[in-house]
């Protein structure tokens, strides 16, 4: 496969474990929710306060957002090819490690990937302002450019004064 063709799976790869991980994130906060209703309309006993089951779902609820959030990001900075997205797929692929099987699976394909030559080559490209072609303020003698010119050419040194 080519580069290009990596980096597109790669993405797809974050954004499919960012919908995933939405998708169980969903799941629990639906068995949350039924499990506070249980314990509300339970036999005997009294409920705990409602304050503390609004205050773990927004616990729980920001805990699964910072863990899904930089893989949409990382996915679309991938697809777009943006140079950034090297850094946010790495920091994706750290967080996305801790859940197995499917979040090591793409820690796995992130790093051998963006470590890999290819990778490399893709995301460390420099990026130029203004299009190669001839300039004519890089002759002037003064610039630094010329400078470190003459510094690496070689030239003797001047005869010494004749004293006599």
């Amino acid at each position: 496969m080519t580069p290009e063709e990596h980096t597109k799976y790669l993405g797809w790869s974050h954004i499919a474990y960012g919908a995933f991980f939405l998708l169980f994130m969903a799941f629990m906060m639906l068995f949350f929710v039924v499990a506070m209703v249980a314990s509300m309309a339970g036999p005997g006993g009294e409920a705990p306060p409602m304050i503390l089951f609004i205050f773990v779902w927004v616990f729980i609820l920001a805990i699964y957002m910072a863990m899904t959030i930089p893989s949409f990001i990382a996915g679309y900075g991938l697809l777009k090819k943006k140079k950034w997205a090297r850094v946010w797929s790495i920091i994706s692929a750290v967080i996305a490690a801790m859940n197995f099987p499917f979040g090591t699976a793409v820690c796995v394909y992130t790093f051998w990937f963006l470590f890999s030559e290819p990778g490399k080559r893709i995301f460390e490209q420099p990026n130029y302002a203004l299009p190669p072609g001839r300039q004519t303020w890089a002759n002037d003698p003064w610039s630094q450019e010329s400078q470190r010119q003459r510094e690496g050419q070689y030239q003797p040194a001047p005869p010494p004064p004749d004293w006599r």
